[in-house]
């Protein structure tokens, strides 16, 4: 029979009346079933994080730090067995999992460290005006207030590790609600987390309903809302509430842009290597993933055959098989989905140049060329293993052809040119610019986030540190300077 995964209510382990079943993407089978908690246990958790909001921000640096050590060391600890289950619920490859259970830890890491030297305060003198002689204005930063966390499901333990480490590292409550596709991996950092000594009340792990999300939202006790999903629910929930502060980090449409100096054969055999990896890590399920590549017309004829080579050397299969690169998507109607955009891209002239195949849940890596620019596939994000690829005249070209786009989260340049890296940082409307990479790199202690259509805010556990308090001031007068 298989267990009830219990979600953690105030910090303590309970059920509800209804489970959740959780399914591998892979086989079908069942994974757990997660237990759902009702309305009245949702209130319950509420009021617990409004009520110890006080008390919690009040709580020691060492003590929030010490909890943030002590998750990060049990994550290290459990790597092998969590690793296991984010490729069951999630279909992730097990090397990708691996990897993001080792991302998870450095997230906790990060933030027991900024938990010790956050909020040490500013001073400022005020004298430089004569008004302000003897007074100097001391400025802190102190919680805005309890956070609603949401969480998607293609990073199931890392994003809700991006919700909860800074939240605890400030000391405000947070309510977390991991994605019903994949609750489990957050349920587990409820594990961890109910080892520590933090006040009762000041975390917990509902797998709540999607549609029971609006009444949350709305509740004037959670003052801040972290969302992590796509484009159309992130801006319904800031629409929803105009007057709270919400952090999104939405969607993308990665470009790879590959400038004429970055020609030798080694270049494009890296250039090659990682969009190919980096198209179809996750299943492409990651806002970061090469969606568009971006070749200067010097270079795009002997690039295209052998990005097309790397996508083929892709190994596709069991996600628990340490060889797998690309396993399924998350669901069977994801995959679909993906089947129809590149479908009506190949009727409206694109060529399909390797993949283009679905079986159940699990899309083959694909590579197009020639996509027209007012396909689906060209204007919105796959979030699938599909790669376009297009050629420019030059770099001012090739800039422009990243910015045609309602998205701007990052972007890679692969380029030999010191100053064409600096003109790339200030033309590219994006995020973040990687340079010689592909635009997949995320370090989790950097600031993380888009422009346009891609969020609002900037996830990395320092800058969410700043994103969940707000800056008070303090004047004192009669002070000789």
């Amino acid at each position: 029979m298989t267990s009830i995964h219990a979600f953690w209510l105030a910090g303590r382990q309970t059920t509800g009346e209804t489970t959740l079943d959780v399914t591998s993407p892979w086989d079908g089978r069942l994974v757990g079933k997660a237990a759902v908690p009702t309305d009245a246990q949702v209130e319950e958790a509420v009021a617990a994080a409004y009520a110890v909001r006080d008390e919690f921000a009040a709580t020691p640096a060492h003590v929030r730090a010490a909890a943030l050590d002590h998750v990060s060391r049990r994550l290290v600890e459990r790597t092998e067995e969590i690793a296991q289950l984010i490729s069951a619920e999630n279909g992730k490859p097990i090397k990708w999992a691996r990897g993001e259970v080792g991302r998870a830890v450095s997230v906790f890491r990060f933030a027991a460290e900024e938990a010790r030297r956050f909020n040490g305060g500013e001073a400022q003198r005020l004298d430089t005006d004569a008004g302000g002689q003897g007074r100097l204005a001391f400025t802190r930063r102190f919680p805005k207030g309890v956070v609603l966390g949401i969480a998607p499901f293609n990073f199931p333990l890392n994003l809700c590790a991006h919700k909860i480490a800074p939240a605890i590292a400030v000391g405000t409550p947070i309510i977390l609600k991991p994605a019903p596709a994949t609750p489990l991996s957050g349920l587990l950092i409820g594990e961890l987390l109910a080892e520590t000594d933090l006040p009762a009340g000041s975390w917990s792990v509902l797998p709540v309903a999607n549609d029971k999300m609006p009444a949350l939202v709305q509740d004037e006790r959670l003052p801040v809302v972290s969302f992590t999903g796509s484009e159309q629910v992130g801006y319904a929930i800031m629409d929803s509430v105009p007057r709270k502060h919400c952090t999104l980090e939405l969607g993308g449409n990665g470009a790879a842009v590959v400038l004429g100096d970055f020609s030798s054969e080694a270049d494009l055999d890296w250039v090659a290597a990682r969009v190919a990896t980096f198209s179809n890590y996750q299943g492409g399920q990651s806002c970061i993933s090469v969606q568009r590549v971006i070749a200067d017309a010097s270079v795009y004829d002997r690039l295209v055959p052998k990005i097309v080579k790397a996508v083929e050397g892709q190994v596709t299969g069991d996600p628990s098989d340490p060889k797998t690169d690309v396993g399924p998507l998350v669901s069977e109607d994801a995959a679909k989905r993906v089947e129809s955009w590149v479908d009506e891209a190949v009727r409206a002239g694109a060529q399909l140049l390797t993949g283009g195949k679905r079986d159940g849940a699990a899309y083959a890596p694909t590579v197009l060329t020639d996509v027209p620019a007012d396909t689906t596939l060209a204007c919105e994000e796959v979030f699938g293993p599909v790669m376009t690829v297009t050629k420019a005249d030059g770099e001012q070209a090739a800039f422009d052809a990243v910015n045609d786009s309602k998205y701007g989260l990052q972007a890679g340049v692969f380029t030999h040119d010191l100053q064409a890296a600096f003109r790339a940082h200030r033309a590219l409307e994006v995020g973040g610019v990687v340079i010689g990479d592909a635009p997949s790199y995320r370090a989790d202690q950097m600031p993380y986030g888009g422009v346009k259509q891609s969020g609002v805010g900037r996830e990395g556990v320092r800058f969410a540190m700043d994103d969940y308090t707000y800056e008070r001031v303090m004047v004192l007068t009669g002070i000789e300077l």
